[in-house]
């Protein structure tokens, strides 16, 4: 079996029971393949991003070990999304959600592909995220 990578995976939901969606987040991701939840950040109430009207989300960072592809990873991530009633909008960008989870990172990993881009290119410009990256990277296990 390969070495698990550790992934930084981004939730956030602001349609319905949105505390209920990060949750059932949570437990869908552990039970993916090869894939382990080694740790959670906080949870936070943000403003949302973009022109569209829209209520506040709450958002989480989980940190993954996992030995699933990118890709694959990226798979399992919007039917988790699909499960909760994501729709996805040819065009519509930050718009309202039900569940929206994103790599924010990959390991050391860089992927630029359609569709699939890591380090994930928001991330310099959340403010959320790099908090709720730099507390679970004070929890990473210690990797040799």
């Amino acid at each position: 079996m390969a070495k698990p990578e550790l992934v930084y995976v981004a939730l956030g939901s602001n349609l319905g029971d949105r505390a209920a969606h990060l949750a059932y987040a949570r437990n869908r991701l552990g039970t993916l393949p090869d894939t382990r939840v080694a740790a959670s950040s906080r949870i936070e109430e943000t403003a949302p991003i973009g022109p569209v009207p829209q209520g506040a989300f709450l958002n989480q960072m989980v940190l993954l070990e996992t030995t699933l592809a990118p890709r694959d990873l990226l798979g399992h991530l919007h039917a988790i999304e699909a499960e909760r009633g994501r729709e996805r909008q040819a065009g519509l960008r930050w718009g309202p959600r039900t569940l929206d989870l994103d790599i924010v990172r990959y390991g050391d990993w860089v992927v630029s592909e359609p569709g699939l881009t890591i380090p994930h290119p928001e991330l310099p410009h959340r403010d959320f995220w790099l908090r709720e990256l730099a507390e679970l990277e004070a929890l990473s296990p210690a990797r040799a």
